[in-house]
């Protein structure tokens, strides 16, 4: 039996670091995002609503940077006998799922950045680097941008839920060790 923990079956480092960096990005920006939305106009909104969108370009970056990653490192294939015991369906929905959140990893911050340049609020990452605008600013058009934005956050965090979901079967259910393919430094002794 080929072990989850065999080299060629574990993600790179770099691979694991953007992984774990965009997860804890992807949760703040979302627990950011429902905290202030329903906050009072006030110092502390306006703050909130920058460092929301400077963590959204970055978190955009980042997408880049382990698309490219990913683009010139082919991720490491399933053990055999993980991939021949996961009926066609979930081989599909892993395909799909990973497809889509790289999708949307993209799309959400685009929308966020499209909405704030059409609601005339330009976005100057940390205060000091103003991002030309996405859009012009237009405020009939921010107004059909901006559910967008939630709508699409609420689609790429169902979407985490189900891919954590499926680790939580794999590590607790199944029992296959899957999840330390994706922990650094982690070569636990699997069945």
């Amino acid at each position: 039996m080929d072990s989850v923990t065999a080299p060629e079956h574990r993600y790179t480092l770099p691979a694991m670091a953007l992984h774990w960096l965009l997860a804890l990005a992807l949760f703040g920006l979302f627990g950011m995002g429902l905290f202030m939305a329903d906050l009072p106009l006030s110092p502390l909104k306006l703050k909130l609503y920058n460092w929301h969108k400077w963590a959204g370009m970055t978190f955009l970056l980042l997408s880049a940077l382990r698309l490219l990653w990913r683009v010139t490192h082919r991720p490491p294939p399933l053990p055999a006998h993980i991939a021949n015991d996961m009926p066609r369906w979930q081989h599909l929905a892993h395909d799909g799922i990973h497809h889509a959140l790289y999708a949307l990893f993209f799309l959400v911050p685009l929308i966020g950045w499209a909405y704030s340049s059409a609601a005339g609020f330009p976005i100057v990452l940390f205060g000091v680097l103003p991002l030309p605008d996405f859009v012009p600013a237009d405020k009939a058009l921010a107004e059909l941008i901006k559910p967008w934005h939630e709508i699409s956050a609420f689609a790429m965090m169902g979407l985490v839920a189900i891919h954590i979901a499926a680790a939580v079967k794999h590590h607790w259910i199944a029992h296959n060790g899957l999840i330390h393919r994706i922990l650094p430094g982690h070569t636990p002794h699997t069945p």
